[in-house]
């Protein structure tokens, strides 16, 4: 009885609030409402988190404005960044966050309780080669003025520590480096969710050398790739592994005093050479594909064929525009294509290899 009580009670409060529909008003429920409240965006810490924010500061404005012309009324939208890549797919898989940029490693680890609707489309590089030394010196400095491309690469970069500067001549002499010499190293690396900083470096190390990542004897684990070049620069690490080309994001911030920050806010890292000769690549991954925009699937105000079109639509009306470009510039996304869960059946490949 008291259960019956507190149900007919439940009932009665949502009622109040929300309002109760029956087959004679045409059907109409609340999962049809077009109103949110607030919706939650997150994206990754593949940049500083400072720099994220204040690149997306215009998002919630043009983004509520998209969604009002695909019939939506949001209230607010709010932006935040996960400590790690891990952090924002549990926030989704909790519905605690309704939309997040994920990695497509990160995607396929979290695909049961997320579900993608973007996929990002990108500038590449002026350069593409899988042989290590042609990405390296001043001279091979990456532009990025290529064609429009649906993956990107892992490069895998020797700091300019003592150590790391013996392996960058090894590869820059055109011989290839033992497992003894990588083994040898002192590795900074993402969480395993990370595919430009785990999963695909693994598998280049599968490919070349028949080990992974966690078979390395020196191996830390970092909370993002600011963190990385940080380290790399600070000659921590001997090596360390990011998207190609991350030496173009920090090659200002690589060369200024540590008491600086270059124009998009990056604290200096404190050299004085230039990134292109002192961090040097020493290995090239397999192409990976590119970055989702992902729904949680425990929202069904989110989580609904209606909404997730008009998301769809919204975002690629946003990065169209001159003012979108620039927000979704942080990222290195140019444009948003529709995806389907099936285009990431390769990234759950690589994750099952990777955790295997």
């Amino acid at each position: 009885m008291k259960k019956l009580l507190a149900s007919l009670l439940a009932l009665a409060m949502i009622c109040t609030l929300g309002g109760c529909s029956s087959n004679d008003n045409g059907g109409e429920t609340a999962g049809n409402d077009k109103t949110l409240e607030k919706l939650t965006l997150e994206f990754v810490p593949s940049k500083d988190a400072d720099v994220i924010i204040t690149g997306t500061a215009n998002l919630p404005e043009l983004l509520i404005a998209a969604l009002a012309e695909e019939g939506y009324e949001v209230g607010e939208v709010d932006i935040t960044v996960g400590t790690s890549y891990d952090a924002t797919g549990e926030a989704m898989a909790a519905g605690t966050i309704d939309v997040g940029w994920l990695p497509g490693g990160t995607y396929a680890l979290y695909s049961d309780e997320v579900d993608v609707i973007l996929t990002a489309t990108r500038n590449g590089l002026s350069n593409d080669s899988e042989n290590p030394s042609d990405w390296n010196g001043v001279e091979n400095a990456t532009k990025k003025d290529g064609p429009q491309v649906t993956y990107y690469r892992s490069l895998i970069y020797a700091a300019p520590s003592a150590y790391g500067k013996q392996l960058a001549e090894k590869v820059n002499n055109g011989e290839k480096l033992t497992w003894e010499e990588l083994d040898k190293a002192n590795w900074a690396v993402l969480k395993t969710s990370s595919s430009a900083g785990y999963i695909y470096p693994t598998l280049w190390l599968l490919e070349n050398y028949n080990k992974k990542i966690s078979d390395l004897s020196n191996v830390v684990t970092l909370d993002g790739y600011g963190t990385a070049f940080a380290q790399a620069a600070a000659e921590s690490v001997d090596i360390i592994v990011c998207y190609a080309d991350g030496r173009n994001d920090y090659e200002d911030s690589w060369a200024i005093p540590t008491d600086s920050a270059d124009a998009t806010g990056k604290a200096g890292l404190g050299r004085e050479a230039s990134i292109w000769e002192e961090l040097n690549v020493i290995g090239v991954t397999d192409g990976i594909y590119n970055d989702t925009v992902a729904v949680t699937k425990a929202n069904p105000e989110i989580y609904n064929e209606e909404f997730i079109t008009a998301l769809q639509n919204a975002l690629i009306k946003v990065i169209e525009s001159d003012e979108g470009k620039a927000i979704f510039e942080v990222y290195s996304h140019t444009g948003y294509a529709k995806a389907t869960d099936a285009d990431y059946d390769g990234a759950r490949a690589a994750l099952e290899v990777v955790q295997n």
